[in-house]
């Protein structure tokens, strides 16, 4: 979760980037400290300006302690990705799981994407991140993995309300959307507000016509698995 100065908390699975992992408090600490530091230069100059050196500086550490920790700017940069993703996650976790109609996951979802997007224009730190992703395989890989835990989330929700919803075209279509959103969002905060609020409605208009499609029921089937019923010859 994020505290009042805009720091992510650690979800309980975010130490993979890591190379040492700190399992005393003492060292716990010490990664939140660099973890705080390498935020706030990146808010403040981005992350392509932001130096190891000047990290373990502001952090009160050696280099090389630093480097026990974190191999590369790359590693830090992951883990914060993480942390975000984890966030998200939670919040749609929260937001879906009492959903038990239609209109109940119209009005969650579409709350969600304005919730991404004001989320997304007030975080500097995340609009960084996410913005060199497709530059960048290792965040890239992160957010796909992010993509497809949120998926299963609102799968896991449509299949409550549909629940002879095809399972293999629930997946790609819950992924695609999860996605379809990500890059959205990126979209939007690259070019001028009025027209990034315009990309955003527009895909809240895609994504909840789909979702009510199957809702209710209109989403059961892959359509090329659907019977035609062939025409009689003339």
């Amino acid at each position: 979760m994020e505290d009042d100065l805009g720091r992510v908390s650690a979800p309980p699975d975010d130490t993979s980037s890591l190379r040492r992992t700190p399992n005393q408090r003492r060292s716990r600490e010490r990664v939140e400290k660099i973890l705080e530091r390498a935020t706030e230069l990146i808010a403040e100059r981005g992350s392509d300006a932001m130096r190891m050196s000047e990290v373990a500086r502001l952090s009160g550490i050696s280099i090389g302690s630093l480097y026990q920790y974190f191999p590369d700017k790359g590693a830090i940069i992951q883990t914060l990705a993480k942390r975000y993703n984890a966030q998200g996650r939670a919040c749609i976790d929260a937001a879906l799981a009492p959903v038990r109609t239609t209109d109940e996951l119209f009005e969650a979802f579409g709350a969600l994407i304005d919730e991404y997007y004001e989320m997304f224009l007030a975080e500097p730190v995340m609009r960084d991140i996410w913005l060199g992703t497709q530059t960048n395989k290792a965040l890239n890989d992160i957010e796909l993995a992010a993509s497809r835990a949120n998926a299963a989330v609102l799968a896991d929700t449509l299949t409550r309300l549909n629940p002879s919803a095809d399972e293999s075209a629930l997946a790609a279509t819950t992924l695609l959307i999860m996605h379809l959103g990500e890059a959205t969002m990126r979209l939007a905060i690259s070019v001028e507000r009025t027209e990034g609020k315009e990309l955003v409605i527009a895909y809240k208009r895609l994504a909840l016509t789909e979702l009510r499609r199957i809702a209710d029921g209109d989403g059961g089937t892959r359509p090329e698995s659907r019977r035609q019923t062939p025409r009689k010859p003339r």
